[in-house]
């Protein structure tokens, strides 16, 4: 992979070990999985603050480690970004000091110029205040702008959002998506929150006890029931299933304040999105938040009401079931699933092949992490 992230490593720490081997090409790699399975582990290898016991990192032609070789690329040479957690400002400085620091980093490598940064990620206003004066929000972007003065070839970014509350949260993720759309590099992102992955990932990577469990197409792998057990909880059956859908804007209606999402050839309305008709998104349809009818509804404040097949129905502990369902044409179908109680299924005799409505309650946008984006 051309300019891209090849990573193969082994480490040991006390009683865990990790044993990882992905590549990460231009864009946003999204890293999730639970506590403890490996994620800042990689993130401090590839970075050179921990040696792996062997393996090999190489970004492009340019070789960061390779242990039969004997290669190890010290970490102020490898030309990387690193956000943590914590913004870990210098807290003497002003935030124009602090963006300084960036820059006097890159030594004559070429990159966005401090113009660009500040206009990017909003920091103009904030020029010379110093970091205890920042919301946490605020103290993220100024840390992402230091990285990016620095003329990194590589972003690394864990956990950014993980000490924010949700608001500053909403606050922060239109940068990153600004971020993500400037950028021509490899972002990898760590997270736990399988909605900011959805939101900004173009492929995912998952790690389960130091070891990748799954990677590939964000939608593709975080619709695995398995790897949705493997994120939320050891037991699958205690997990709520959740369908990633790639949608796009069909409609505004103006008059009603919503907009029309063509899913599957299906259509699901919302609270109105500041998106131009054909944009793409995607959102997240919880399990819990689809009830099911034998006969068409008629009659009801739920709007969002549409066809579907079932394909499988699958036990979800003692007392529920959880429904498979084929929505849309047939050249673009997609599968929702539905939990609902046995006694339920019972009664509507449901069974796979049998033709029923999905009712669906609410639809959690990726974009707002299930806060808002009601469904009409």
């Amino acid at each position: 992979m051309s300019g891209g992230l090849s990573v193969s490593i082994a480490r040991r720490a006390e009683a865990f070990s990790l044993d990882v081997t992905f590549e990460a090409g231009s864009g946003v790699t999204g890293i999730i999985g639970p506590s403890g399975a490996g994620k800042t582990m990689t993130l401090e290898a590839i970075a050179g603050l921990a040696r792996p016991e062997s393996g090999r990192i190489a970004l492009g032609d340019d070789i960061f480690i390779d242990t039969t070789r004997r290669i190890f690329t010290a970490p102020e040479r490898r030309r990387i970004g690193y956000v943590f957690q914590e913004a870990r400002l210098f807290p003497h400085l002003s935030v124009a000091e602090n963006l300084d620091y960036g820059a006097r980093r890159r030594g004559s490598e070429t990159g966005m110029s401090r113009v660009e940064v500040i206009d990017l990620l909003g920091l103009d206003a904030l020029l010379d205040r110093r970091p205890h004066r920042l919301s946490g929000g605020e103290a993220q972007r100024v840390a992402i702008g230091r990285a990016l003065l620095a003329a990194p070839r590589l972003l690394l970014m864990d956990e950014p959002l993980s000490s924010l509350d949700i608001r500053r949260r909403r606050e922060i993720m239109p940068f990153l998506e600004a971020l993500h759309r400037r950028l021509d590099l490899p972002i990898l992102f760590v997270s736990h929150n399988i909605d900011e992955i959805v939101r900004l990932a173009d492929r995912v990577l998952v790690l389960h006890g130091g070891r990748v469990a799954a990677t590939g197409d964000v939608a593709a792998v975080l619709n695995r029931l398995d790897v949705q057990a493997l994120i939320l909880g050891e037991d699958g059956s205690g997990a709520d299933p959740a369908t990633i859908i790639e949608a796009r804007i069909a409609r505004h209606d103006e008059a009603h304040h919503l907009t029309e999402l063509d899913v599957g050839g299906a259509t699901l309305a919302l609270s109105q999105l500041p998106l131009p008709v054909g944009s793409k998104l995607r959102i997240r349809l919880h399990a819990r938040d689809i009830a099911l009818a034998t006969e068409r509804p008629t009659a009801l404040s739920i709007q969002n009401v549409i066809e579907a097949k079932i394909v499988e129905l699958k036990p979800a502990g003692p007392a529920q079931i959880d429904v498979a369902l084929a929505v849309g044409s047939s050249d673009a179908a997609i599968t929702l699933f539905a939990r609902i109680t046995n006694r339920a299924a019972e009664r509507l005799a449901l069974a796979p092949g049998r033709q029923v409505w999905a009712l669906i309650k609410s639809v959690a946008l990726a974009s707002d992490f299930g806060d808002s984006g009601r469904t009409a």
